[in-house]
């Protein structure tokens, strides 16, 4: 449920909303439903730039070890850790290894220095930041009794309490998502207009989505989609820290960084502007991936899957396909979508929760009546069956794919595809086979040496190869 105090508050404190227009629009919503932000749109107290912007804080460069949450002593241990590995090396040069401004550094660097674990070695010019340190064999001693303790040696983490503010201010649940946007995303697939007009508000819902139907027809690329559609950018810290314990959690496998111009407002480098992630996971998918991964050899974290995913989208593939019982997964999720956050356990034993922000599609081929119970699917607000194509949108896609891959459509043939084979032997229409047919044709055109043609040959070898008899 959207936090509705926490919101007009916020808005209020702004001062891009008055306290009068709070109440009225809280008034309308009650009447109407809708999420607060809608309301305040459609009675026009806030333009949709102002609220836009207002989702988009971005994380504030801190200014005193206190504003980083961190204790002087953990950023100075953090520092000797990657000296260590540095030769000689200026303040400058440090900062940038642990993201942190360079007077913050400096300060930290002061004690290294007082405590004889690094020294001067020169400068280049008379300001400080041009010295040269470099580590003394104390300081390397104590380096490797850190490294013993945690091999942690990246940018410096972000507090669990700053980690939340910040996911809560990049909800999904106030994502703006127009169905000029949407219809954009799903520009390159041929879907109904009636199946993007559930699709759209329900993304835009940011409440979980559960594709149905048979195999071969678009689930995958419909939530891929999906994800294209979600707009904004968001804020992922390199790693927080719950109890002293490391956790990484910024991924380039699965989040894209956002190229920062001149121009960029400037941020807690702590943080990495992404695109709203989107994370897919199918029949590898276990218990282990959704709970923190310990490495006991570099004694810190990894996220799971699903903390990576905050703010964007999660993908569960294949439902019903993964090697664990269905109802154990099943269970794992039921609290987190009820209630918007997730309980990790570290290797301590201590438990402690943190945001579960994200829309969830999960899809599958198999009947959901004997999948899943009723308890499971009452919490989807959404459950959309994607079926077979008609043959008006077949065709459409057939004339696609063929353009996507430089071979001139013919009508004839594909009128003779239809007719002898589909018809004559009584097979449904899939979405995947014109991808297929094409994939065959090209396949064997590149192994004769000659360019891809669509003929009624050709379609009697790809037919011949794409079905069991």
């Amino acid at each position: 449920m959207e936090n509705i105090d926490l919101l007009g508050t916020k808005l209020v404190e702004k001062k891009l909303l008055s306290e009068e227009q709070l109440q009225i629009a809280l008034e309308r919503q009650r009447m109407s439903g809708g999420r607060l932000g809608y309301n305040l749109l459609s009675l026009g107290f806030i333009n949709e730039k102002d609220l836009v912007e207002f989702f988009k804080r971005v994380p504030p460069v801190p200014n005193t070890i206190e504003d980083t949450g961190l204790s002087l002593s953990f950023i100075v241990d953090l520092i000797n850790k990657h000296v260590v590995l540095m030769g000689e090396f200026t303040i400058p040069m440090v900062a940038e290894k642990v993201k942190l401004p360079v007077p913050l550094v400096d300060t930290a660097i002061e004690v290294l220095r007082r405590e004889r674990f690094i020294e001067v070695k020169g400068a280049d010019q008379l300001y400080k930041t041009s010295y040269k340190f470099a580590m003394t064999d104390a300081g390397r001693n104590r380096a490797a009794e850190l490294l013993n303790i945690c091999r942690y040696a990246g940018p410096a983490p972000v507090t669990l309490n700053e980690y939340r503010k910040q996911i809560e201010l990049q909800t999904v649940m106030n994502i703006i998502i127009t169905p000029e946007q949407f219809n954009k995303a799903f520009s390159h697939l041929v879907v109904s207009d009636s199946l993007l007009n559930t699709l759209g508000p329900a993304a835009s819902s940011g409440r979980a989505i559960f594709l149905y139907g048979p195999p071969g027809n678009g689930k995958t690329t419909i939530a891929e989609a999906i994800g294209r559609a979600l707009p904004g950018d968001v804020y992922v810290p390199h790693a927080i820290i719950v109890g002293g314990e490391i956790i990484t959690v910024f991924d380039k496998s699965v989040h894209v960084p956002i190229r920062q111009t001149e121009d960029s407002p400037k941020c807690d480098q702590r943080w990495v502007c992404v695109k709203r992630p989107t994370i897919m996971v199918g029949g590898e998918l276990t218990m282990r991936t959704l709970d923190l991964d310990f490495n006991p050899i570099a004694k810190f974290y990894e996220a799971p899957l699903q903390l990576k995913a905050n703010n964007g989208l999660f993908i569960v593939d294949d439902l019903g396909r993964q090697h664990m019982d269905i109802d154990t997964l099943l269970n794992r999720w039921i609290v987190p979508l009820a209630r918007r956050t997730d309980l990790l356990t570290l290797h301590t034993g201590r438990k402690f929760e943190v945001p579960f922000d994200q829309l969830v599609i999960f899809a599958t081929n198999l009947d959901p009546k004997d999948l899943v119970d009723m308890a499971f699917l009452r919490r989807m607000r959404y459950k959309i069956k994607v079926d077979h194509p008609t043959p008006e949108e077949y065709r459409k896609i057939f004339i696609k794919v063929c353009r996507s891959n430089n071979i001139e459509f013919k009508g004839d043939v594909f009128e003779h595809l239809m007719d002898q084979y589909y018809k004559r032997m009584d097979v449904r229409l899939s979405s995947c086979q014109p991808r297929d047919i094409i994939d065959h044709i090209i396949d064997d055109s590149y192994y004769h040496g000659h360019p891809p043609e669509l003929t009624t040959e050709k379609i009697a070898m790809s037919w011949e190869n794409l079905f069991v008899k």
